[in-house]
């Protein structure tokens, strides 16, 4: 019987990080570095990337790395063609580049929009196009892994652009994983909430986070807690093992689809645990109600 590690079959694969310098990103090269991937690693953030392509050299697989803006289309594909030259080949992709920023849509501009719309799914089109002769040239097929959000499959309020966006980069993949599917390419999306990172506190206005801080942070975890059904949201390594799943052969039967790595928040759909023993559901109960608008309540009752 194979092992664990045999059925993954991800040790001496090759790999392609776009954005894989920090955060997410970061979680995600080192866990494809510890499984043994050789990796081609891409990042904006000069200080993060260094640290980031140190710690996965530490595992003993060759990184290349290269620090830029992946949403330069020629700084992208200057990477693709410089990863072919070094690597020969690739067999899984990885765009996580992505992100947004709170505001009501009339509040926004046309250049606003354009922006969101490339760095969330125009930018992954190039990296795709990019990625495909190196994938054919390994003869043996390969995994795609675009990062979407759970965003795209609900009404998101204050980031319209963003949602739409993702929403047609998950649709976009499915498209492909049909396109490519005889070529044994899958292509899937990984969907992520309300994970603790620098680039979902950056999209927090900046009045709003100077009110966040001035809280005990233990408020802030009993917010979280209150729409994600685990209680608390996956962390980068936990959103890490979802990528090494869709890359590695235990989901060689697996593409077109959505991976939710999101502690139940897309599952609940609105249904949250309100405090103060109302339990679950899409709406607060009179325990809950009568501390969030003491002031409805007549006197006496």
């Amino acid at each position: 019987m194979p092992s664990f590690e045999e059925r993954g079959n991800l040790r001496g694969k090759q790999a392609i990080i776009i954005g894989g310098g920090y955060g997410i990103g970061a979680a995600v090269t080192r866990a494809l570095a510890d499984a043994g991937v050789e990796l081609a690693v891409c990042d904006n953030d000069a200080e993060a990337l260094p640290e980031t392509v140190a710690a996965a050299e530490s595992a003993g697989v060759p990184v290349f790395s290269r620090c830029f803006d992946a949403l330069d289309i020629k700084e992208l594909e200057a990477f693709y063609q410089e990863t072919g030259k070094r690597m020969g080949h690739l067999d899984i992709v990885v765009n996580v580049v992505g992100g947004t920023y709170l505001q009501r849509f009339e509040d926004s501009t046309p250049e606003d929009w354009n922006s969101e719309i490339h760095r969330n799914y125009g930018y992954v089109l190039y990296s795709t196009r990019a990625a495909l002769p190196l994938l054919r040239k390994g003869g043996r097929g390969g995994s795609i892994i675009n990062f979407t959000t759970i965003e795209a499959h609900r009404g998101a309020a204050s980031i319209a652009v963003y949602a739409g966006a993702k929403a047609g980069l998950t649709n976009y993949s499915r498209a492909m994983a049909v396109e490519l599917g005889r070529e044994r390419i899958r292509v899937n999306t990984m969907a992520t909430d309300l994970t603790p990172t620098r680039g979902n506190w950056n999209a927090t206005p900046v009045e709003r986070r100077v009110a966040l801080q001035s809280l005990p942070s233990v408020l802030f975890e009993k917010a979280i807690a209150i729409p994600t059904p685990r209680g608390d949201p996956p962390t980068e390594y936990e959103i890490a093992n979802g990528v090494l799943f869709l890359a590695s052969d235990l989901s060689s039967g697996v593409t077109g689809t959505t991976l939710h790595v999101d502690g139940g928040t897309y599952a609940a759909s609105g249904f949250n645990h309100w405090p103060f023993g109302d339990g679950v559901g899409p709406m607060p109960f009179d325990n809950t109600l009568q501390r969030l608008f003491p002031e409805d309540i007549p006197s006496g009752v």
